[in-house]
């Protein structure tokens, strides 16, 4: 005799199985994207998931840029990084967009600088 409860639970279990492997599959990709971009300036892949086990979203850690006013054209380039890395996935989320803009802001501060005090990303040869 096939009890419809013992068969209800079942298949609850392996629905949930399912849609917990669905949404880990695309969380991991959407980081991984991230990641990818990241280089060496990301960190670790972190999938976050609620009471029930389903995983609900995740992140990358990654190095914001800081402004180095002796090399402005190394924080344009670890800002473009930044950039990068938080739109690399096709689906931004609203915190890889506020990423970005606070990268573009640091960008802009790093040329605005850079502009101001006459550097063209070229370095002198003192020796000769």
């Amino acid at each position: 005799m096939i009890n419809s409860l013992g068969f209800g639970s079942n298949l609850y279990r392996q629905q949930k199985q399912d849609i917990i492997k669905q949404r880990y599959n695309e969380i991991y990709a959407h980081e991984q994207d991230h990641k990818r971009a990241a280089g060496s300036l990301g960190g670790s892949i972190v999938i976050e998931k609620n009471a029930q086990g389903i995983p609900t979203g995740g992140h990358v850690d990654i190095q914001m840029p800081v402004l180095d006013k002796n090399n402005p054209d190394k924080t344009i380039e670890h800002a473009d990084t930044v950039i990068n890395a938080a739109m690399a996935p096709s689906d931004p989320s609203e915190q890889d967009y506020r990423v970005a803009a606070e990268a573009r802001e640091i960008k802009s501060q790093a040329e605005s600088y850079k502009g101001q005090n006459g550097q063209t990303g070229q370095k002198l040869n003192l020796i000769a």
